[in-house]
């Protein structure tokens, strides 16, 4: 797929710089040809020497090269390529590249393309939970960029970990492979859902055992909230019912936040009629029968209290079988940590939806609070299988086939 295709590589300055050597080597075995732009930073982590050696070709770095500048170079390298891919993509990188600053070769080019850009993050976890780079990032994605990671693990630094490591060199060729294979068709425009309503639900409910405990999961919210972005950025009036999260409600958006099932369910019926909706929170299956007025208290025995479940509301199949106020179309989500389309398949005849995204969550995927996605869509047509994504470009994609969707229904 890569074969004859021109990948231009921006290489920012940081210790994950090193991976860009094979990055290269593994792009050039696929057949493509890799122009190298290194940052002055970089060069502190990789010489132009072993970047050209491995490219072929002369490494490019300084925007006033009076050579190169003639004939426009920065404009030139970045018209040419096929894509652009920043590995690693640092937070200052990035950050240019959402306030539009052409200060060296690098953020001039990635200004100036017209072509796909492609950011692999990569810097200290604490940097990329700043509440400053999720801004960024967030409007990178809004904007059309992709992404692939950053991966959780060890880092550079001793005794840190966390989400911050850059994408390794195969994830980062099949994001590339993905992004080339990408229609314009499944990134709706901004006015798609113009004049169209849609309900959002996303996160985790916590349903209360006494003042202090309560029940819950490990959703973070990222993909509903993105869901409810990317509807908003396609021209929807959108309303996002949130359970319990840390990340800020996307702008735009009108949000409920709610605690227990019982009060989404509320809020969800509050917000009917709707065009659309979307039922990607992570709701509670059982709550407490009696919730203690007070903080329960171990028993002078040592016995173990025991709590009476009682089955929540279920929110999906109250709105998929609503007999008056039904949406056009219904979209509910399936967390699954095995048989994953069995399970969605089983939900998607139960709760009277028209889709059900499928997604696995054991443990070892990430998915439960990462920032990556990689989801089957099951509906009566079928299954539909999606590559690993960024949770923004999942909901980007999901809202493009909402789009095209309701357009198809109402020209029939």
């Amino acid at each position: 797929m890569l074969d004859g295709k021109r990948i231009l590589l921006v290489v920012a300055g940081g210790i994950a710089a090193y991976k860009s050597l094979e990055l290269i080597r593994r792009l050039k075995d696929r057949g493509a040809s890799v122009p190298v732009i290194l940052t002055p930073a970089a060069e502190a982590f990789v010489t132009p020497l072993a970047a050209g050696a491995l490219a072929n070709e002369p490494v490019h770095r300084d925007l006033f090269d009076l050579t190169r500048e003639s004939e426009i170079g920065h404009i030139r390298l970045s018209r040419e390529a096929d894509l652009l891919v920043v590995a690693p993509a640092t937070a200052d990188l990035i950050a240019k590249m959402v306030n539009g600053f052409a200060d060296d070769l690098a953020s001039t080019a990635l200004l100036a393309t017209d072509k796909l850009v492609l950011i692999a993050p990569a810097m200290n976890p604490r940097m990329w939970a700043h509440p400053a780079t999720r801004r960024n990032v967030a409007q990178l994605l809004a904007d059309g960029i992709h992404m692939v990671g950053p991966n959780a693990g060890e880092m550079a630094e001793r005794g840190e970990a966390g989400v911050g490591r850059m994408a390794e060199p195969d994830e980062i060729i099949s994001a590339i492979e993905t992004a080339l294979s990408t229609e314009p068709a499944l990134i709706a425009g901004p006015k798609a859902l113009a004049g169209r309503r849609v309900i959002v639900t996303s996160g985790p409910t916590h349903e209360p055992i006494d003042p202090v405990r309560y029940l819950a999961n490990r959703s973070s919210g990222r993909q509903g909230h993105a869901i409810a972005a990317a509807c908003a950025a396609a021209g929807a009036t959108v309303t996002l019912v949130s359970g319990p999260v840390t990340i800020p409600p996307p702008p735009g958006v009108t949000t409920v936040s709610v605690e227990t099932a019982g009060e989404m369910l509320e809020a969800v019926e509050a917000a009917l009629p709707a065009d659309v909706a979307v039922m990607a929170a992570a709701v509670a299956d059982w709550r407490v029968a009696r919730a203690a007025e007070r903080k329960l208290k171990k028993p002078a025995d040592g016995a173990s209290p025991m709590l009476e479940l009682v089955e929540n509301p279920d929110i999906l199949a109250t709105v998929g079988r609503h007999h008056t106020l039904r949406p056009r179309l219904v979209v509910g989500f399936a967390a699954e940590t095995n048989d994953l389309v069995e399970n969605a398949m089983s939900k998607l005849a139960r709760k009277g939806a028209d889709w059900i995204v499928a997604n696995d969550v054991s443990p070892e995927t990430g998915v439960m609070g990462g920032d990556a996605n990689t989801v089957r869509i099951l509906s009566a047509e079928g299954v539909e299988e999606w590559p690993k994504m960024a949770k923004e470009e999942v909901a980007e994609r999901l809202v493009a086939k909402i789009a095209a969707t309701l357009d198809q229904a109402g020209t029939t």
